[in-house]
């Protein structure tokens, strides 16, 4: 009974929070879709915030990738997040931006002119939000065909892989790729399924042959920063963030996420 209540206080405490918060307590710990909430998330709080700060331009910032963190880029991955409606115009007005502005010859988007190829970790955050802003499938199929071009032998991503010649996938690239390729298939997009699903397949192993912290050789932990849950999270992968994609994403329960969970349930306090 003690859980059961502490449970019911935590509950009680997120409910008081931001719009978007109330509404992914109810939809994901409540079980009840309240879509009454998620159309308030771009007239209230930090969805509203975020919008108003959107220029004429039609970009946050100064452009898509400048400056960096409160970018046009950034700015629509953090939007996604909080789970604002789908059919706000301002947001999709922006995203066709991109693909008018940013898309690179090889498909993928290019965050800036210093960049001769489309870069990987930004092409899959933008599949991300592209997807779930449920942007015309033409718009994306570039996109998937360099993204699924870009996959590396031990079935990861590298956003070096077209820039420097990376030999080992990344987890920070692997995990904001596998964001995108899984929202895509949310979504109901349905151009190279099979070959996404099997690449989503291929990464998912990638990070569990790594137990998602740790060398798949010595065992020891990759990074510490791996253990740290943040948000926004941005480029950077954290185990609470793989964790919530593979429950987003449907993917079965494997016991190699069972030390990162034994982790994160480490770091509950008393209340």
């Amino acid at each position: 009974m003690q859980e059961k209540g502490s449970i019911n206080a935590v509950i009680s405490w997120l409910l008081k929070g931001d719009v978007a918060l109330q509404y992914q307590t109810w939809r994901d710990l409540l079980g009840e879709d309240k879509t009454d909430l998620q159309s308030r998330i771009s007239r209230e709080g930090w969805g509203l915030a975020f919008l108003s700060k959107r220029k004429a331009s039609g970009h946050w910032g100064r452009k898509f990738y400048q400056p960096k963190w409160t970018s046009t880029h950034y700015t629509l991955l953090d939007l996604k997040n909080l789970n604002i409606a789908k059919n706000i115009a301002p947001v999709k007005e922006s995203i066709h931006l991109i693909v008018s502005q940013n898309k690179s010859v090889d498909g993928g988007i290019n965050p800036a002119a210093s960049i001769p190829t489309g870069e990987v970790c930004v092409s899959g955050m933008f599949l991300n939000y592209a997807s779930y802003f449920q942007i015309a499938e033409s718009d994306l199929t570039p996109v998937v065909d360099f993204i699924l071009g870009q996959q590396m032998p031990d079935g990861g991503f590298n956003c070096w892989s077209n820039r420097s010649g990376a030999v080992h996938s990344s987890m920070h690239t692997t995990l904001s790729v596998m964001e995108g390729l899984v929202e895509y298939i949310k979504n109901g997009y349905t151009y190279r399924k099979s070959e996404i699903e099997r690449a989503l397949g291929e990464a998912r192993e990638f990070l569990l042959i790594h137990k998602l912290f740790r060398s798949d050789r010595s065992g020891k932990i990759i990074h510490p920063e791996f253990l740290k849950m943040r948000f926004p999270r941005r480029w950077k992968y954290d185990i609470l963030s793989a964790l919530d994609l593979f429950r987003y994403g449907g993917f079965p329960w494997d016991d190699r996420m069972k030390e990162a969970m034994d982790y994160i349930a480490g770091k509950k306090t008393k209340d």
